[in-house]
């Protein structure tokens, strides 16, 4: 492996969104990840072929029936040699497999041990099923997504499952490895989806307790209750987005949309805000979206057109940066952030637990004769 991880050891503990999407990032960044799964797999989330299940790339699987005792014994010896572990099952889950952090620690002192769950390991909610929608609806955050007038808006699984969770799992993995570094000591991490998708709308409170921010969808600057901060259908019926919160900005835009400032009042007035919506709706209605991208984009209108998944991967300057690659033919994004000096590799595409995948994932853990022992004694295929 290359990057800035190289070197680094992790354990997966198969599970869906927030921990595959976790350990994707570190194997992207050069750690070497070893994925359990369940040799009797259940259904688990969206099913999907394999090929197209992106956040399993970049790592090798080992398939292990964990009601098997010499199948938890083999876990705990990959736990030794282990960095960090990854977990995402309801508290009290690894305890009864006999994967628990205490466990693990006692076998490897120097462990990051990191459970990821929507609700954290304590707490009334608990030991109740969850999704993004639901973390997010009792942090506040969801409340405050949408249109005025409109239910509340679901920002996909993104700012709760993978930014509240999957991130903040990430910092919370490396902080403790580094800490175990200097102290020799392992720690559970526990990373909750709501902890993190509240510290994310940290600047947002402090709006609402400085009055700075309304209660209520869409009624803000920047939540689409302003005109200079939202998007616009065009001609052709697709969509552009402008945000020029900045007076300098904003004047740009109405500059290059031949409107007079002074026509729409002052920009920060909510009292002239639906009606200069009106306005650029108009203004915008006249042009399809990609003429209004070729007079807009490339200025400091902040202007730029709403492309679908489809479209992005081909805009001349993800292009440029590479921010998107094609593994197996499967277009997607590339590593991030970018390193100056140790550069990731190029991921590789999800690998199906085959005898010889297996042994591929495998080798960087244990010898070949380890790993002929496992088979011969039908742990793994």
């Amino acid at each position: 492996m290359t990057g800035p991880l190289a070197g680094l050891k992790i354990v997966e503990l198969a599970g869906i969104g927030p921990g595959p999407m976790c350990a994707m990032l570190l194997a992207d960044l050069g750690a070497t990840v070893i994925r359990v799964a369940r040799k009797h797999p259940v259904k688990l989330g969206i099913e999907r072929p394999l090929k197209y299940d992106t956040l399993l790339r970049n790592r090798g699987t080992v398939a292990l029936d964990l009601k098997d005792p010499a199948a938890v014994e083999t876990v705990l010896e990959l736990v030794e040699q282990a960095d960090a572990l990854i977990e995402g099952f309801r508290p009290g889950v690894t305890e009864r497999l006999g994967l628990g952090p205490e466990v693990c620690l006692s076998r490897n002192p120097r462990l990051a041990y990191g459970r990821l769950t929507g609700w954290g390991q304590h707490g009334p909610l608990s030991q109740v099923a969850g999704h993004d929608i639901n973390y997010l609806a009792l942090t506040g955050i969801l409340d405050a997504i949408g249109r005025e007038g409109q239910p509340p808006t679901m920002p996909l699984n993104l700012v709760g499952d993978y930014a509240g969770g999957s991130l903040y799992m990430t910092v919370g993995l490396l902080a403790a490895v580094l800490e175990a570094r200097a102290s020799g000591r392992g720690q559970v991490v526990d990373a909750a989806i709501v902890d993190g998708a509240a510290h994310l709308a940290t600047t947002f409170f402090g709006m609402v307790a400085g009055g700075i921010w309304r209660v209520g969808r869409g009624t803000n600057a920047s939540d689409g209750g302003s005109h200079f901060y939202d998007c616009y259908e065009c001609a052709d019926g697709r969509w552009i987005a402008v945000g020029p919160i900045e007076e300098k900005f904003f004047l740009q835009l109405l500059e290059r949309l031949a409107i007079a400032p002074e026509s729409l009042g002052p920009q920060l007035s909510r009292d002239h805000w639906k009606a200069a919506k009106a306005v650029l709706a108009a203004t915008f209605r006249t042009r399809s979206r990609d003429e209004w991208t070729e007079l807009l984009e490339r200025t400091d209108a902040c202007a730029t057109p709403v492309l679908s998944f489809a479209e992005a991967p081909h805009h001349p300057h993800l292009r440029a940066r590479g921010t998107f690659v094609e593994i197996d033919g499967i277009v997607q994004a590339a590593p991030a952030p970018r390193f100056s000096r140790s550069v990731p590799a190029m991921p590789t595409p999800p690998q199906p637990a085959t005898p010889e995948n297996t042994d591929r994932a495998l080798s960087a853990w244990f010898a070949p004769t380890k790993i002929a022992t496992l088979r011969r004694a039908g742990l793994i295929d």
